[in-house]
């Protein structure tokens, strides 16, 4: 595979995790490069990475780089790469990454319209019931109906925890 090839295969977060490092939910990791690291500094991108405290920042041949204390060409074999021409398995790699990415991008667009009707209902729900007169049968079915509106709010959070 080329350089192009493997950063079409791989993102940032694919190679953090890799090393064992776990992004939280902002995308920041405590920066291995430098010692003293209390909070996590480091912010793993899409496609890079940043450390806040000490400056480092590259893609992810640098990032194997430092880890590894490797030369790049070194780390471009690590990952995968081949200064041949780009066999049939290094293209179909590469298409199911992208088609991968385009699921998942496809499953947040979903998840995120899920989210704006549930909360647009958890609205409406709780407008009836500030209108109807408590514990009659209108208000009790917009307090069963927003109970359960509530319940999937915390699952979409979870699910998106997750991402």
């Amino acid at each position: 595979m080329t350089a192009d090839e493997i950063k079409a295969t791989y993102s940032m977060r694919d190679i953090v995790e890799r090393y064992g490092f776990q992004p939280n939910r902002s995308g920041f990791i405590p920066c291995p490069f430098h010692t003293g690291d209390r909070q996590a500094s480091l912010k793993v991108y899409e496609r890079n990475y940043h450390c806040h405290a000490c400056g480092a920042d590259g893609d992810i041949f640098s990032f194997v780089e430092q880890m590894e204390n490797i030369p790049f060409k070194d780390a471009f074999q690590l990952l995968g790469g081949t200064y041949d021409k780009p066999t049939f398995s290094s293209r179909l790699t590469i298409y199911k990454s992208q088609k991968r990415r385009e699921m998942i991008k496809k499953e947040r667009e979903k998840a995120g319209r899920k989210r704006q009707l549930n909360c647009m209902l958890i609205g409406v729900y709780r407008a009836y019931m500030d209108r109807s007169e408590p514990f009659s049968d209108v208000w009790c079915d917009c307090y069963n109906a927003l109970q359960y509106q509530l319940y999937i709010h915390a699952e979409l959070n979870e699910l998106e925890a997750r991402w």
